[in-house]
């Protein structure tokens, strides 16, 4: 990563700072403007970045990232009142997202053909979690039923978790289709589906359980219960990693864990998340932008601009419709809710794990499909999410008493969206 680059980097953080809270009510959104200016400065605008995909810099982010998204947005999660009065997400991951998974696959092996069964399912798996942060607007805007916010909002915090063992079980399976070391991946399935979450669960036990004693002994500060809550996650990471199993799905199953353990507020967790989380994930999306963007950009044809449409659409929206059947929510809010399914941080992050895959021989034609799908969505969910954010509301307040204004408890997930005040919770 050469000096220019690094320069520019500060620069559009300091400037996108500089107006934020204007921006912030905009159109532009942070992950269209980060991934708008890594375009600018990288071979596809001036040629100021020198980023390449496969830089160790790049890998290093990513990885940093998708270890602190995982653990926190897991350890947000209070699943007693998931269960409780959270049924849309509920039904949305048990029901949509598989479903999702399959029409994706059943659309990759009809427009790639040389990709075959296995290849199909892992570009579909890889661009079934949403990012609700391409939508903000969606999920902070106080007119919208905070049930239908809160059910975004829930969703995203939880399918990257659950999409990720599915990523890693067809990346597997078709290394070893290609390679023909089937029996390699019974033993690596054994290691990274069952011993990562016995690291998890004990990790973030254990951690929820010393920093709840600690914190009502009034023996902790707040700065070093947020650092021990970050080792937690990392450790959780290292050491699956060190005995061969997988590190991200420890990292996700310590959050879970953590957050259903810790009885007491996490404030540092929520306020990390918000700034130097956010950080990280912002300069991923200007690496996306500088670095993955303008190769795939070149290789668009037929094929993948019509995969890239079809999963922002038909492929996720017929399915969230038919995980909502029964919920009694109109039909409005099933393709609100099918429509706000924008693919960014955890599709962008779990296609960086393909790039170390050499096995696969039709790697580069997954990313290019996975790198135009991310591109669209971060244009198409971040231009319309604020006009069609307001039109919901104001159609949302016209429904009087109904399935979409039932009160709900509220869950804090990624940069700080919450039910705005005065909303009722219960």
């Amino acid at each position: 990563m050469n000096l220019a680059t690094v320069i520019s980097v500060c620069l559009a953080v300091v400037a996108y700072a500089l107006f934020s809270d204007k921006l912030s009510r905009s159109m532009l959104t942070p992950p269209l403007a980060f991934a708008a200016f890594g375009f600018a400065i990288g071979p596809g605008g001036l040629g100021l970045s020198k980023m390449e995909v496969g830089h160790g810099a790049i890998h290093l982010i990513a990885e940093a990232t998708l270890v602190l998204v995982l653990f926190a947005d897991a350890a947000r999660i209070d699943l007693t009142r998931l269960r409780a009065d959270h049924n849309l997400p509920a039904r949305m991951l048990l029901i949509g997202l598989p479903l999702t998974i399959v029409a994706g696959a059943a659309a990759a092996y009809l427009l790639f053909p040389s990709l075959g069964v296995m290849g199909a399912l892992l570009l579909a798996a890889v661009l079934a979690p949403t990012d609700a942060a391409l939508g903000q607007a969606v999920v902070s805007d106080p007119e919208v039923p905070v049930r239908i916010r809160q059910a975004i909002n829930v969703e995203s915090g939880l399918n990257d978790g659950i999409a990720l063992p599915a990523v890693l079980i067809f990346l597997t399976l078709a290394g070893a289709a290609t390679t023909g070391t089937a029996g390699d991946f019974v033993a690596l399935g054994i290691l990274q589906i069952a011993i990562a979450p016995l690291v998890g669960i004990g990790i973030g036990t254990a951690g929820g359980h010393l920093i709840d004693r600690a914190a009502s002994r009034g023996l902790t500060n707040r700065a070093f219960e947020g650092m021990a809550v970050l080792a937690l996650a990392f450790g959780a990471f290292a050491i699956s990693e060190a005995i061969g199993s997988n590190g991200f799905i420890a990292a996700f199953t310590a959050g879970l864990c953590f957050g259903a353990t810790v009885r007491h507020r996490c404030a540092f967790l929520f306020e990390f998340m918000e700034t130097e989380g956010q950080l990280l994930a912002l300069l991923t999306f200007l690496a996306f932008g500088a670095a993955m963007l303008p190769g795939a950009i070149g290789h668009i044809d037929l094929a993948v601009a019509g995969y890239a449409v079809l999963s922002l659409t038909a492929i996720r929206m017929i399915p969230v419709c038919l995980s909502l059947w029964g919920s009694r929510v109109g039909l409005a809010t099933h393709l609100f809710l099918g429509w706000f399914g924008p693919r960014g941080l955890a599709s962008i992050l779990f296609a960086l794990l393909i790039v170390e895959s050499s096995a696969l021989p039709y790697r580069e034609e997954i990313l290019v499909a996975a790198i135009v799908t991310v591109g669209l969505s971060i244009i198409a969910h971040g231009l319309s999410a604020a006009p069609l954010a307001r039109r919901y509301g104001a159609l949302a307040k016209c429904m009087g008493e109904c399935e979409e204004n039932v009160p709900v408890s509220e869950m804090r997930l990624r940069h700080g969206n919450r039910a705005a005040p005065g909303d009722t919770t219960a």
